[in-house]
């Protein structure tokens, strides 16, 4: 059941890795972290996979519809092994803006459209850009070393931080701030589909 909500809100579904590959992934962008490059790199607590972002100013009504779908989903859906596994840049490593960790598992991706096709069905806006599975880990503000941190990076396109059990996808609310934003969550749905 979800609190009280404000009329509209900022909100996104996700799924968390687990605890030590969290860690993994933790102890890498703290490596990177000392390079002092011109990245905002992003905290422990805000890791995770956006599996669809709402949007900036949804009705609460509609967060209110997709969470009787998303409970739908979770009931449906069986957990399921996402190993993470390399890193990269969008758009290229010679435009950084976004260095990512990759996520590799079949069955994200099934549940990444049926979490598609629910928001769709609730009212939000169809999702212009394909569905790439990924783990933000910085933002790249300026090309300050930015040398040092390729070299890492592309010595790093095979590096394995950690098979996760994914057990439940969880409803956030995003609150913008001025350093960066913190996320309230708002439902957690396990995955319950029998084997």
């Amino acid at each position: 059941m979800l609190p009280p909500l404000p009329d509209r809100l900022r909100a996104f579904v996700a799924i968390r890795l687990s605890a030590s590959s969290e860690e993994t992934i933790a102890d890498f962008i703290e490596e990177l972290r000392t390079l002092k490059a011109g990245i905002r790199w992003t905290r422990r607590a805000h890791l995770h996979l956006t599996l669809r972002f709402l949007g900036g100013d949804v009705p609460a009504a509609m967060v209110t519809a997709l969470d009787a779908e998303l409970t739908r989903i979770a009931a449906e859906t069986r957990p399921f092994t996402l190993r993470a596994r390399g890193c990269g840049v969008f758009p290229n490593l010679s435009r950084p803006r976004v260095v990512w960790i990759d996520l590799q598992g079949e069955p994200l991706l099934q549940l990444a459209d049926r979490v598609e096709q629910a928001a769709r069905a609730c009212g939000l806006p169809a999702e212009q850009r394909g569905y790439v599975p990924h783990l933000t880990i910085g933002r790249v503000r300026d090309l300050r070393r930015w040398g040092l941190i390729r070299t890492i990076l592309i010595a790093s396109a095979d590096r394995l931080f950690g098979a996760s059990t994914i057990a439940s996808m969880i409803l956030y609310r995003s609150v913008l701030g001025p350093e960066s934003s913190t996320y309230q969550e708002l439902a957690r749905y396990p995955l319950a589909a029998p084997p």
